[in-house]
């Protein structure tokens, strides 16, 4: 059962929508394309962010724990929606951030801050073995009152809140499009997916084959409805060129929704270059989840 206090907070989220999106591409492949805008359901704790985190939370809250501590990049979408609710739910938040103090924060360390979270920057080489550690009790000389979130909250936690997305969805598609930084929104479509419709994962990270891996060690059932498209990923996380900035630049023009060039920009990207290719068959109805993540766009 959920905690008062989080159902108190999930009262303040908004309904998220479906949009159709009509372009002469779409047209001319005899395709559909929908986009269910998660951005939307909060200002801050949008999209994949708070379905991951909503039974995390949960689990927090029952055990009594009082502190946080997880990891994530200096623009981390994760340790930004973390830190948010940690100070909403009077929670302690602490965030390994991957490499060294900038002279300068940028806007997200700006707002992790000012949320109260403590930022202890570590060397890449630390962070690489922060990875190794999964379950919440599993970080090192962790004390009692403190709970260990793995980077991204890549825990099978996450995939319960992923599977609601599921329930919000009364459109009947053939294509089910995400984008992956852990995979874990992945595995949780997947995890809750019939085998009705494909699902398609697409890599954030240059060398994302590993992803395979580590959702398939999510799921408790393994399934053969998805596959994680490798090759739109602009040379590396967080990386982009201006092909791929005109794109998101055309598409908030031609569609007035906005994208970010980390997941969402780079999903879309890929879905209309597989479009273009001919790789989906006429009459097909493809969904693609608006993973938020716009916080991003201010550095």
């Amino acid at each position: 059962m959920l905690q008062p206090k989080l159902l108190e907070l999930e009262k303040s989220f908004n309904k998220s929508v479906l949009t159709q999106i009509f372009d002469p591409v779409l047209e001319a492949a005899e395709v559909e394309l929908w986009i269910k805008r998660d951005d939307l359901i909060h200002p801050v704790i949008s999209g994949n962010k708070w379905r991951k985190l909503k039974y995390i939370l949960n689990h927090v809250l029952i055990k009594g724990s009082d502190t946080i501590i997880s990891m994530g990049g200096a623009y981390s979408n994760h340790l930004h929606a973390l830190a948010y609710v940690g100070k909403t739910l009077n929670l302690k938040t602490v965030g390994y951030i991957r490499g060294e103090k900038p002279k300068k924060m940028n806007p997200t360390l700006l707002d992790l801050q000012q949320w109260g979270m403590e930022l202890r920057f570590v060397s890449r080489a630390d962070y690489r073995v922060l990875r190794q550690y999964k379950d919440c009790d599993a970080l090192p000389e962790l004390k009692k009152n403190e709970y260990w979130l793995p980077e991204g909250g890549a825990t099978k936690l996450a995939l319960k809140g992923v599977a609601e997305i599921l329930t919000e969805i009364d459109l009947k598609m053939d294509v089910l499009c995400v984008p992956c930084g852990t995979g874990t929104t992945l595995a949780g479509l997947v995890e809750a997916s019939q085998g009705e419709y494909d699902l398609y994962g697409f890599s954030a990270l240059k060398g994302g084959e590993f992803l395979v891996q580590d959702v398939s060690a999510l799921i408790t059932t393994q399934k053969t409805n998805w596959v994680i498209q490798l090759d739109y990923h602009f040379a590396g996380f967080a990386k982009a060129n201006n092909e791929l900035l005109l794109f998101i630049e055309f598409f908030l023009k031609q569609h007035a929704i906005e994208l970010e060039h980390i997941y969402t920009g780079k999903m879309l990207y890929g879905l209309y270059d597989l479009i273009r290719k001919k790789h989906f068959k006429p009459g097909q109805r493809i969904l693609a989840l608006h993973t938020g993540g716009l916080q991003g766009n201010r550095g």
